[in-house]
């Protein structure tokens, strides 16, 4: 019996005690690897609780930090008793120094700190703010067949720009007229603004009001409400472009200026002449420069001195409408030329120092733009793609064009496109080539203003270069 309960393992060993042993090892390996998890779980715990002590720590540093920043004075007896001996005077100086210099510190990082989060949180508010103010109108097909080599125009922005002559909602001190003695709506400016994704250059093409084209079928338009109904509006083989905007609207003139060019329109930007003078006198004027007094035999005299002159809002609004100037070439030519002129002077104008660092000035201009103005895919980040790039360049990089026409009314008072040379811009906006600066002649006998197949690109691949 004694034999049986010795534990050395000298002893017989059978069946049993085998299994007995094994299942002693296992068990100690158990605890030994319990005992390790439980230690490993300890540091886990640890751990854990000085990270979420962390936090709790830093915002107790950061709110001492803030209270010795905006601390004036300290006591003096606290300064002597922390001082644990007699400092010379070069020593006091050098401490003083050195505590006036890490305050500094502190209060720049404070300042650095708060400016970032306003400059960022007043971004995004006014961003947020400036888009809700557009109103949104369906203008734009980005998958029209009439696009050509879509892919290849990847990253360029073109801004289809219209100015309408719609007098809805205008008072009578605007000067405008309003929609009974003028009513409907049609588009008297029509300018692409184009720039390629590489960012190298703008350029601005201007359309005649009295160009003739062949209208597509369009859904009908209300420019009292901003809305289109289901009532299409025939195709008509021969039309003036600014019936496009009267009886389609927005859609509509997209549909045209894509068909003539093969460009792509991602953004629609229709301005009303209700509204428009509120943008200029929001900056107190723009600066034109103008060769000669500017005399319009309906309008009267609109500026009457030569050279550089600010305007006002209601100038403004007669400089760009005016189509009766005395000495102009033609009715149209002469008053896209004082449009262009004009928008780059508003766009240095409101891109200036004097407005962009004037709260005043730039938020009464963004509230005006944004009630004068309606589209698509329009916000403040697309605005100021198209203005930074035209600022940050020189006269070389910013070219104002016409699509080429005869420049000789025909027998119904319309302009008539030149195809050849209509191509030819196009193509070079499409593909970023150079533009010519003296398109070929057209062919003999070309006159036709149809203008289905005029921008048709042969879908070369774009190049670097820029003109």
């Amino acid at each position: 019996m004694d034999r049986l309960t010795m534990t050395d393992e000298l002893e017989a060993i059978d069946d049993a005690t085998i299994t007995k042993r094994k299942i002693d090892h296992t068990l100690a390996r158990f605890s030994a690897a319990h005992d390790e998890l439980e230690a490993e779980e300890a540091k886990k715990r640890e751990r854990r609780e000085r990270f979420a002590a962390r936090p709790a720590a830093l915002l107790e540093q950061t709110r001492t930090a803030l209270q010795r920043v905006v601390t004036t004075t300290d006591s003096a007896p606290a300064e002597a008793a922390e001082e644990p001996a007699p400092q010379t005077r070069l020593q006091e100086k050098k401490e003083r120094k050195t505590r006036q210099t890490a305050k500094a510190g502190r209060i720049a990082a404070a300042v650095v700190a708060a400016l970032v989060f306003l400059s960022i949180g007043s971004a995004w508010g006014a961003q947020t703010w400036f888009d809700a103010k557009f109103n949104t109108v369906a203008s734009l097909d980005e998958d029209s067949a009439d696009i050509q080599d879509a892919a290849g125009q990847t990253g360029d922005e073109n801004f289809l720009m219209v100015g309408s002559d719609s007098r809805d909602g205008a008072a009578a001190e605007d000067g405008v007229g309003d929609a009974d003695g003028t009513p409907g709506a049609r588009s008297d400016t029509v300018m692409i603004a184009h720039v390629p994704a590489d960012r190298q250059r703008v350029v601005m093409v201007s359309f005649p009001r009295d160009l003739e084209i062949s209208r597509p079928e369009c859904k009908r338009w209300d420019p009292a409400t901003s809305s289109y109904s289901e009532e299409s509006a025939p195709a008509q083989k021969i039309a003036k472009l600014n019936t496009a905007y009267a009886v389609g609207g927005p859609q509509c003139v997209t549909k045209v200026i894509q068909q003539i060019t093969g460009m792509k329109m991602n953004h629609f930007v229709g301005i009303d002449f209700n509204g428009f003078k509120s943008m200029v006198d929001a900056v107190q004027g723009v600066t034109v420069y103008n060769e000669k007094p500017v005399d319009d035999t309906t309008l009267g005299m609109i500026i009457p001195q030569a050279g550089e002159v600010r305007i006002s809002g209601d100038q403004a609004l007669n400089y760009v409408r005016a189509r009766h100037v005395k000495g102009d070439p033609t009715s149209d030519y002469g008053r896209i030329k004082r449009q262009q002129a004009f928008l780059g002077a508003l766009l240095k104008t409101v891109m200036s120092k004097e407005v962009i660092l004037d709260t005043g000035k730039l938020s009464g201009f963004i509230d005006a733009f944004a009630k004068a103005t309606f589209g698509e895919n329009l916000g403040i980040k697309q605005m100021m793609t198209l203005a930074k790039s035209m600022r940050g360049m020189g006269s070389d990089k910013v070219k104002f064009l016409t699509v080429p026409t005869t420049e000789e009314a025909n027998k119904r008072g319309n302009e008539v496109l030149v195809q050849s040379k209509a191509k030819a811009v196009f193509d070079a906006l499409i593909n970023n080539t150079p533009l010519e600066e003296k398109a070929p002649a057209p062919p003999a006998g070309e006159t036709a203003s149809t203008p289905t197949s005029s921008a048709k690109s042969g879908g070369a691949k774009k190049s670097s270069s820029s003109g």
